[in-house]
């Protein structure tokens, strides 16, 4: 076996990032310095630096003591799992206070490693720049709501155009003795960018804690299907409302949402608030909530350009591919073995089925009995990008499908709620597709060489040399005539020679 690159070696070092928030601190460790990278260790600790800044100007001396303990901690779990390349940021609470300097001296004396004072520029870049590598083809405005700051950045084709930071974190606005007049602080904020007007008609991307949690809310409150933050889609106008119910309850009220964690209901009727604002002054036609942020703008950022312009979900699925399947899957030979019987399936559907055909051998150590159902779950849920909640349902039950689950399981439920009558055709026969392809040839890329799916007329061909012909047994057969059915066609076997 040769060995890797000194590129690939570095691609897949582990790197660590630290954000000194201003509510929270957190380090999460991915598994390399690359377009999907995949968390390996995520651990957040709420120190509240920022709790009371607006009134003393300082940062809240208990905070400072836990955010020290808490990142000598962090420190010695990044030496002990080999992360090399860690990088330290702080944020609003720590910019704008009058001993943010001398906090961070400390922590640098304390861990032996510098930290970056974020400015709000920079802040709403990288922000910005995780949203872009979550959701490539992002188009309108990015929100990160902090505890001490709300950055407001434009983005457009992956390119960062205009962007504020405006002092309207929830531990912020807590400080304002009264709802109406943290309203009109947050409206006197947003009445001054005019160019957020020009969100109208495009999407607004939530990033940010406070506004993941009240994306959960959302989803308990209409029953969805998939509790994936990610690229969770709401019309504005549905959010708008949702996010002035959330910002008018009490904090008793709160409490009694099963949803919202203790430590987050100080500060999440504020966040709510600032959301329905936002939402009010900019008009986007959608919301959609992001699980990428600064932490993944700051890896995004340390790519090569060529690297920046891969698609994340293909990625994602190449290394998922890479580590789980039993051969050297060739998910592009898969691709191009059933491209035949999807010429006239839509555009966006290809990068879908290049995702199935990496992600199609995922499930071959879990139990016969139960790998449909293992595979459908694991790819509905898993951790990856680039990727919409209906696309997610597409994938899943296509390889749900190729591991031959029934389709009308109630382990389906969410693809069918999430997709329409055509997709679900669309899925389940990519599904058989790649049935077929497995029994034919056990996944080896050489075998399907050899024997090529055709579609001529009204009928569906299995095209192979007469040497061949000891490959297609009853199985093969069998299968053939499910997808045959599934397309509407007939099933011929021609073996050229014979």
């Amino acid at each position: 076996m040769s060995r890797p690159s000194k590129a690939e070696a570095a691609r897949t070092r582990p790197i660590g990032v630290v954000d000194i928030g201003s509510n929270s601190i957190r380090l999460v460790v991915f598994d390399g310095a690359k377009r999907a990278p995949m968390p390996v260790f995520n651990e957040k600790i709420l120190c509240g630096l920022g709790r009371g800044l607006e009134k003393t100007g300082q940062l809240n001396p208990q905070g400072v003591v836990l955010a020290l303990d808490n990142l000598q901690r962090f420190a010695i779990l990044a030496d002990a799992m080999s992360v090399t390349d860690l990088t330290f940021v702080a944020t609003a609470a720590v910019r704008d206070a009058a001993n943010g300097r001398d906090f961070v001296q400390a922590a640098e004396k304390r861990i032996g490693r510098r930290i970056q004072i974020l400015s709000g520029a920079d802040e709403a870049k990288f922000a910005a720049l995780g949203v872009v590598a979550g959701i490539p083809d992002a188009e309108g405005v990015a929100g990160d709501l902090g505890g001490g700051s709300l950055e407001l950045v434009s983005i457009s084709g992956a390119k960062v155009g205009a962007h504020a930071t405006l002092p309207l974190g929830p531990l912020r606005l807590r400080d304002i003795d009264s709802r109406l007049r943290a309203r009109q602080v947050i409206d006197e904020q947003l009445d001054g960018l005019d160019w957020l007007g020009r969100t109208k008609g495009k999407r607004f991307y939530a990033v940010g804690g406070a506004w993941r949690a009240l994306a959960r809310m959302h989803m308990a409150h209409v029953n969805y299907p998939l509790h994936v933050i990610h690229h969770y889609t709401l019309k504005r106008e549905k959010a708008e409302e949702f996010c002035e119910l959330i910002a008018g309850l009490s904090r008793e009220s709160l409490e009694r949402v099963g949803e919202v964690s203790r430590k987050r209901v100080d500060t999440l009727s504020l966040a709510a608030l600032v959301l329905a604002r936002v939402l009010r002054h900019a008009r986007p036609v959608e919301l959609v909530f992001t699980a990428t942020g600064l932490r993944e703008g700051c890896v995004f950022a340390k790519l090569t350009p060529a690297e920046r312009r891969r698609d994340p979900l293909i990625a994602a699925c190449t290394d998922i591919a890479r580590t789980s399947a039993r051969f050297a899957i060739d998910g592009q030979g898969l691709m191009a073995w059933i491209a035949p019987l999807f010429r006239r399936a839509a555009a966006s559907e290809a990068r879908l089925r290049l995702a199935a055909c990496d992600l199609s051998d995922i499930a071959w150590r879990e139990h016969p009995d139960y790998r449909a159902e293992i595979a459908f779950l694991r790819t509905l849920r898993m951790p990856i990008t680039g990727i919409d909640h209906a696309g997610r349902a597409f994938i899943a039950l296509a390889i749900y499908t190729r591991y031959e689950g029934r389709a009308d399981a109630p382990v389906t439920a969410p693809a069918w709620r999430l997709l329409d009558e055509d997709s679900l055709r669309q899925a389940h026969a990519l599904g058989l597709a790649l049935r077929l392809a497995y029994t034919l040839s056990a996944g080896t890329p050489a075998i399907l060489k050899q024997i090529k799916l055709r579609l001529q007329g009204n009928n569906l061909d299995l095209v192979g040399a007469a040497r061949a012909r000891p490959m297609i047994g009853e199985t093969v057969e069998r299968r053939l005539e499910s997808l045959s059915r599934a397309l509407g066609k007939t099933p011929r076997l021609r073996l050229l020679g014979t």
